[in-house]
């Protein structure tokens, strides 16, 4: 399949306090709407579901797909593996440190096995029921057998932010040595700030390259998970980012335990168009991906949403908006635009409205008002946004003609 083109990207940053943007030079998209995403409360995506969300990542260039949880059962097993064998990108299963668990994934096809260990003592002592050496053994364990399948292994401890710092260094060192390609720290119950997870992923960058070097190892890279209970996943994914990480997991609209994860769609366009990173994304499909998920997942996209909610690119203050008529940068990221994520500007009509928007609107459906027109009808749009809120573009047209706004001539 042809790679859509990709939109024309910004020249600079601009000028300003901010006009930084050298911190991040590469940076991987690891997308688990299908696995965690589907983990949301009252969530479940169908066989159907899993395909058809699946080739649009695929499509849009998403390096890798976690596409369930293989050993969960017969209708998961059967998903995962047509995903795998349907799609050009990377493909990941995830498993317990469990033999069932990882042979399930093997079997399925996926490229990427990504085992997971509780390494908290909270986790370990009430969940996993194990001591800190048995987890150990177990990840060590798991991450040979994936290596001797000849799978790309990830491993993630999980609950890392949770767990005592000297004990999660003798963790990564270890699977490091076993041959792991991937470590993936994540942020389960969302407890990480941007600095302190920065120091962590700094932290573990340094030990698991310094275990698998000393014993002879490829390089080891480091992947984050990041949980949104603070609203503070995306900020953390790029601080991981920052701080050394390879590639961060995240979901579409945010989906997944709890609160949620990272956003798939605020991540990328940070990434794009804070960071000058070209993640090889076709960014154009994130509106039309995000809108497939909310109707598969059930779960509602909010107005406020950052990039593809109803109301980001939209404008009712008349500061605003006619800023926005004379020079979309005005008011905008400037950096970002509605066409580079599919989406579509919009003025809408209510007690904030101002004159410029009035105008506009009626110009565009074809009405010649003059200037003290503009103003009665502004007056009437402002009076009835503040009574009953929502004015639309049918009211709009009531008042024109109220008023007695002509329209203009057609000229054939």
């Amino acid at each position: 399949m042809l790679r859509v083109r990709r939109p024309s990207r910004r020249v600079e940053f601009f000028q300003g306090t901010l006009d930084s943007t050298g911190e991040i030079n590469d940076a991987r998209v690891f997308d688990t709407t299908l696995r965690d995403g589907e983990q949301s409360p009252r969530t479940s995506f169908s066989y159907e579901d899993k395909r058809e969300i699946a080739a649009v990542l695929d499509e849009m260039g998403t390096h890798v797909i976690e596409a369930g949880f293989p050993v969960n059962s017969d209708a998961e097993f059967a998903a995962v593996s047509d995903i795998a064998g349907s799609t050009r990108n990377t493909v990941c299963g995830l498993a317990r440190v469990v033999d069932k668990d990882i042979e399930a994934a093997l079997d399925s096809g996926v490229e990427m096995v990504h085992v997971f260990c509780s390494t908290s003592d909270v986790q370990l002592e009430d969940s996993m029921h194990a001591s800190r050496g048995e987890a150990v053994e177990r990840s060590v364990d798991a991450v040979e057998r994936v290596k001797e399948a000849g799978a790309t292994c990830m491993f993630s401890p999980m609950d890392a932010t949770r767990t005592d710092e000297a004990f999660l260094d003798e963790v990564v060192r270890a699977v490091s040595k076993a041959g792991t390609d991937w470590i993936n720290i994540p942020d389960t119950c969302g407890v990480a700030t941007p600095r302190r997870f920065y120091d962590m992923v700094e932290n573990v960058v340094t030990a698991a390259n310094e275990a698998s070097t000393a014993v002879g190892g490829d390089e080891v890279y480091v992947d984050v998970h990041t949980h949104d209970d603070f609203g503070l996943a995306a900020a953390n994914a790029i601080s991981g980012y920052e701080a050394g990480a390879s590639q961060s997991q995240v979901s579409v609209n945010g989906i997944g335990e709890r609160a949620g994860n990272a956003a798939y769609e605020e991540v990328v366009m940070s990434l794009e168009s804070l960071y000058d990173v070209d993640t090889g994304i076709d960014t154009t499909r994130i509106v039309e991906l995000s809108r497939l998920v909310a109707e598969k997942s059930g779960i509602d996209v909010p107005a406020n949403k950052p990039i593809v909610g109803s109301n980001a690119f939209s404008h009712e203050s008349g500061i605003h908006a006619a800023g926005v008529i004379e020079n979309s940068d005005t008011f905008e990221p400037g950096v970002m635009t509605p066409e580079m994520v599919g989406a579509k500007r919009e003025l809408v009509l209510g007690k904030h409205t101002g004159q410029h928007s009035v105008r506009e609107r009626l110009e565009d459906e074809g009405f010649a008002p003059t200037d003290d027109e503009v103003r009665e009808v502004t007056r009437r749009v402002k009076d009835h946004g503040a009574e009953q809120g929502r004015v639309t573009m049918a009211h709009l047209k009531e008042f024109a003609r109220d008023v007695g706004v002509t329209r203009e001539e057609v000229r054939l």
